[in-house]
């Protein structure tokens, strides 16, 4: 069951979930711009898994999670089940950044788009979450622009699917895994890192590297560390904090800003996208205004039981 935060924590979770979502949305941005400069997915990929370590570190030490981290790797199950997610997150950071650089962002948001649905859909089945008339009327509004765009793309849209599935996996792997988020995500890194840096050596060795052929590329490489860790860390604390539901919905903010994105990398609009894309933000405003209604619901609820009989 998810935990029942109170005020405070409460907002601090909203806070650091609107926060990551921010940044995934604009971390197309960081990936074409590496491209650009010569880097391939691969090689971004291998960056974000080196230099995600250390950053994941000083996060477990400000923290004060340093010995949480280290009882993971004594503690076979746990560990069993963060390898698990660290497959799931690796993988997920592969095609992402695969899509993002060869003109696919807009069928990446599709997945990103997909994915609250699934959350959704986990938190009922899993958590016993529970969602009300709104709630139910704003996934079917979101399933249909999400149909839409599917159609729009004229295939299976592999890559969407991928990444809803996966994310959406990852989630509950976090959500139910008695690790807090920075101990967790630093194992996770520490999971990835030797396979990144293998491979970033090979491409030394051999001359196919760019990350330091001068401190501009140096830059661009280093940069993959904080873009990697800091939106996972607010989405790990969040996602122990607060419903898989809610969360779901927020998460509609991370696909918008990446369509936005690929719109103005020259990716192509068709009137069928569009229309989806009303559809999906028509099903955002009726959760919105579901929650607004309920808050209220609940504050002349609290104002009634206070006052004196």
């Amino acid at each position: 069951m998810t935990p029942s935060p109170g005020p405070d924590q409460g907002r601090a979770a909203l806070a650091s979930a609107f926060g990551c979502y921010v940044m995934w949305g604009l971390m197309p941005l960081l990936f074409m711009g590496q491209h650009a400069a010569g880097f391939d997915a691969l090689e971004i990929l291998a960056h974000r898994t080196v230099w995600a370590a250390p950053v994941a570190l000083l996060l477990v030490l400000a923290a004060r999670q340093g010995g949480q981290a280290a009882a993971v790797f004594r503690d076979g199950r746990t560990l069993g089940w963060l390898a698990l997610s660290t497959l799931l997150i690796g993988t997920n950071w592969g095609v992402y950044v695969w899509a993002t650089t060869h003109q696919a962002t807009l069928e990446a948001s599709l997945g990103y788009y997909l994915n609250p649905l699934l959350n959704m859909v986990v938190g009922l089945w899993l958590f016993r979450e529970r969602m009300d008339r709104f709630g139910w009327a704003a996934v079917a509004l979101a399933a249909v622009g999400v149909l839409l765009q599917a159609l729009a793309l004229g295939r299976p849209p592999w890559i969407s699917i991928f990444l809803a599935v996966s994310f959406a996996s990852y989630g509950v792997i976090r959500k139910r895994v008695p690790v807090e988020a920075q101990a967790g995500l630093l194992v996770e890194c520490l999971l990835l890192a030797p396979f990144g840096l293998l491979w970033v050596i090979w491409l030394a060795q051999t001359g196919q590297g760019v990350a330091f052929d001068d401190p501009v590329h140096a830059l661009w490489a280093v940069a993959n560390g904080p873009a990697t860790v800091l939106p996972l860390a607010l989405f790990a604390w969040a996602a122990r904090r607060m419903p898989l539901s809610t969360l779901g919905f927020i998460q509609f903010l991370a696909p918008t800003l990446q369509f936005a994105v690929g719109v103005m990398a020259g990716e192509a609009l068709t009137p069928l996208r569009a229309i989806s894309f009303v559809f999906i933000w028509s099903g955002a405003a009726v959760f919105a205004l579901g929650a607004v209604l309920r808050h209220r619901a609940e504050r002349r609820a609290l104002a009634a039981s206070a006052e004196p009989i």
